[in-house]
């Protein structure tokens, strides 16, 4: 059955043709949201994560355009954004307490009363973002191949942002004392 047909099916409620999607498309899934979720997540993350992209494909079977591109990378971009979605949150869940004495080190400044002051007011000018990237390196000692994955970014992305955050903490650290 052509890709266009089973749409339709799905579109008129065919449980048969959606049953051939899980089908045909689970193990890529899984192999998918698997990659993104095997630090942080559990099976049941995986397995709930696969189940909402065929839940969102039979909920709504119209987001899906043809003209965009075939059925396969479709359903493989949003196991990867639904992944990404929960490891974010579970990551949120799990966070704990930025180690001074660890990134402070890290960036050459010694741990010192008045340089943890320092060093907590320039955490405090970061965004989100930034802290989220400090805190997969240096406290959850994620290698920058993981963090593009799980941030779906490049590599050299990570490092350059790595690079740009710790030169901006150092200047502001530099600033303040």
């Amino acid at each position: 059955m052509q890709e266009k047909n089973i749409i339709d099916a799905i579109k008129a409620g065919d449980e048969q043709a959606m049953q051939k999607i899980i089908c045909r498309y689970s193990r890529l899934l899984w192999s998918i949201v698997g990659a993104v979720l095997s630090q942080v997540g559990t099976t049941e993350d995986m397995e709930e994560c696969v189940a909402d992209v065929f839940i969102d494909l039979w909920e709504h079977p119209q987001k899906y355009d043809e003209s965009r591109g075939g059925l396969k990378a479709w359903l493989s971009v949003i196991a990867r954004n639904k992944a990404i979605d929960r490891y974010r949150q579970k990551t949120k869940i799990q966070t704990i307490p930025l180690e001074e004495t660890v990134l402070a080190q890290e960036m050459g400044v010694e741990p010192e009363m008045e340089n943890r002051e320092g060093l907590q007011e320039a955490l405090a000018e970061l965004t989100e973002e930034e802290r989220e990237i400090l805190l997969r390196r240096y406290v959850y000692q994620q290698k920058p191949k993981e963090m593009a994955v799980a941030l779906g970014l490049s590599v050299k992305q990570i490092e350059n942002r790595l690079y740009r955050i710790k030169a901006k903490m150092r200047k502001q650290m530099e600033q303040e004392g």
